[in-house]
């Protein structure tokens, strides 16, 4: 896959991190299932390191692109069963929402 794309963080009730595909890309993951898609969807890797591929028009449905200075390191399942999850840079109510709250 020929990818000069930076992976960007997107958010619907979990984060995951994804880019879209400059190609089409087929590949087989760790668990022998098959994974295929074309120019525009989107190869998406989760918070537990499981890497997928999401068509666009599903992918753009669901997922809202979050703003760089809103990204919280997403953590491992190791990290999360271990108890060491990242930790903010500043308190929660010091940091700026890149959405607007709809129901203000």
């Amino acid at each position: 896959m020929k990818s000069s794309a930076e992976w960007i963080t997107y958010r619907t009730r979990f984060l995951v991190k994804a880019k879209q595909l400059s190609a089409s890309l087929s590949f087989v993951d760790s668990l022998g299932r098959q994974h295929s898609g074309r120019k525009g969807d989107y190869l998406v890797e989760s918070c537990d390191g499981v890497v997928s591929i999401t068509p666009r028009q599903i992918f753009e449905d669901v997922y809202v692109p979050m703003l760089t200075d809103s990204v919280v390191p997403i953590a491992r399942a190791s990290e999360t069963a271990r108890g060491k999850l990242p930790q903010p840079s500043q308190p929660w109510r010091e940091r700026r929402l890149s959405a607007p709250r709809a129901w203000a």
